[in-house]
């Protein structure tokens, strides 16, 4: 899928499942990037890369062919933005965006003058989308996470933003944020049900795409029936660790069987 196929399918509000990295292991991303998701996101805030990394698993996701790649940023930063953008991400998710002007930084980030402030030397991002500015503002996605009780407060006018194309739940800090103990606290349920409904709403009603973070496939199905159009689901990590319990508790079951024989 190129960049402007999916830049287009976003706008539109139509359903796009995504995978979510932490490692520097390019090998692994690469391999995810064949498996038929529509995008790899790599996280730069709370994943285990610095710039190489974000560069080498953008490589790595476009030599699949399939999927591309998004950047989680680090923070609402021109400079973090503009370096995930020319390392040739199709676009950024950009962290704890409280209010609409927050937002509006993040999109200004993204755009070339005069429609913004990006800085023009896109690297190998020219390759992809090539060289007038305007085509990459265009095909470039921005992203607004929503994560705290302020962002929830304002999602009307953050949805609102001209040039924002959607925003994305982090439901850990979200569910933190409306006073769970932990991540997914069933105490908080009903509140937390009530922000992802107020979300997804003011995204459908401002005509931009609403995403979410699943710990699986099960649960972004489901919050892609109840008005989400995009998902990201897990990350690379807990896989692993998920994968390589499951087999190590497999083979303690058989040796314990044939203990008792």
């Amino acid at each position: 899928m190129d960049a402007i196929t999916f830049a287009r399918r976003i706008r539109n509000r139509e359903d796009s499942i995504g995978y979510w990295v932490t490692l520097d292991a390019p090998p692994a991303t690469e391999r995810i990037a064949r498996l038929g998701y529509d995008f790899v996101c790599l996280d730069e805030q709370h994943g285990m890369m610095g710039y190489s990394g974000i560069l080498n698993g953008i490589l790595a996701i476009d030599a699949g062919r399939s999927a591309v790649g998004m950047v989680r940023v680090g923070e609402n930063s021109e400079r973090l933005i503009e370096r995930a953008l020319d390392a040739g991400a199709v676009g950024v998710i950009v962290p704890m965006i409280n209010t609409a002007e927050q937002a509006a930084h993040a999109v200004a980030a993204t755009r070339y003058a005069p429609q913004g402030v990006r800085s023009y030397g896109p690297a190998r991002s020219a390759l992809r989308i090539g060289p007038r500015p305007a085509d990459a503002n265009d095909s470039t996605l921005v992203i607004a996470m929503i994560e705290t009780l302020e962002a929830v407060r304002y999602i009307e006018s953050i949805c609102a933003v001209d040039g924002l194309d959607g925003v994305y739940v982090g439901p850990s800090d979200l569910s933190i944020a409306l006073g769970g103990a932990f991540p997914y606290d069933p105490s908080v349920d009903d509140a937390y049900e009530q922000a992802l409904r107020s979300v997804a709403d003011a995204a459908r009603t401002a005509g931009v795409a609403a995403g979410i973070h699943a710990p699986d496939g099960l649960t972004a199905a489901h919050r892609m029936s109840r008005g989400y159009t995009f998902a990201c689901i897990a990350n690379d990590l807990t896989h692993l660790e998920i994968s390589a319990a499951t087999h190590l508790h497999a083979a303690q079951a058989r040796q314990s069987v044939d203990q008792l024989r």
